[in-house]
């Protein structure tokens, strides 16, 4: 079956690595007959910080209103981003910050600790970058990335978390390692 894709690459530049995985997943994913759309965070504009919370209403910029139109177009989401220091870049966390407000992403019930989850129906994937080796990301430091995106962020507005794919230790990795990976996004495309 054919889905709407979102990719969002949330690394400060496209020439990464973690913009050639996205590049690869995408370029997969429509050969595979999927309807792909892609988002650079590094290309958009706006401001990343949620002023006031959520005391005050702030402006989404043109750029916000656009992304939040793609997803909720998307059927699945796939979210590409280095981690640093155990977590998304700023630039991905502001991303998520000025664009999952509540009334699009979640809405709180009065007088409850409840919540609708607004962006439920939809499946969501991360392709992460690391320096950290994948295993003792995993057993040692207990992915708290990935615990804090799927957790707080997917599950959270309802979106379904299928995969978490991890790829590292990108410092000193060869050029065939990071092909290897590339070549697994691909993969991951391809079979979504």
């Amino acid at each position: 079956m054919n889905k709407r894709v979102l990719v969002i690459l949330g690394h400060p530049t496209t020439n990464s690595l973690c913009g050639a995985l996205a590049s690869s997943y995408t370029a997969a994913a429509k050969t595979a007959g999927h309807d792909v759309r892609r988002i650079n965070r590094a290309e958009l504009s706006f401001d990343p910080l949620l002023r006031h919370g959520y005391a005050e209403p702030q402006e989404l910029e043109p750029d916000l209103l656009k992304a939040q139109e793609q997803l909720t177009w998307a059927e699945h989401v796939v979210f590409v981003y280095p981690t640093w220091w155990g977590s998304m870049p700023a630039l991905m966390k502001g991303f998520i910050d000025r664009t999952f407000l509540p009334g699009f992403a979640f809405k709180y019930h009065k007088r409850s600790p409840l919540w609708t989850r607004l962006l439920a129906g939809r499946t969501a994937e991360l392709l992460v970058t690391m320096d950290t080796p994948p295993l003792f990301n995993r057993l040692v430091n207990r992915s708290p990335g990935d615990k804090q995106m799927k957790r707080s962020v997917l599950q959270f507005t309802g979106l379904k978390p299928t995969r978490a794919n991890s790829f590292g230790k990108v410092r000193g990795a060869s050029d065939a390692k990071r092909a290897k990976w590339i070549a697994k996004a691909a993969k991951l495309g391809s079979e979504l």
